[in-house]
């Protein structure tokens, strides 16, 4: 699984979480439990990890919804 976004933003995560959805990329949600537990405060961010072996796919999926400035470096 490779990290494609970071954020605190739920609103933002659930909405990429429904493009790769859609698209049928296997995607997940890691660290909600941990967001959870600290509370409001917002110093712990969530990540959508998706599918590695279709992480460009999935790139090119979210820059298309205009979301590509919240995108992580791609890691090789």
């Amino acid at each position: 699984m490779h990290e494609i976004i970071r954020s605190n933003d739920v609103v933002l995560l659930s909405f990429a979480e429904s493009l790769m959805k859609d698209a049928g990329i296997s995607c997940m949600i890691a660290d909600q439990s941990m967001s959870i537990l600290e509370g409001s405060l917002g110093m712990l961010a969530r990540r959508l990890l998706v599918e590695s072996d279709r992480a460009d796919e999935a790139r090119r999926i979210l820059t298309d919804a205009g979301l590509g400035d919240e995108l992580r470096d791609p890691v090789n």
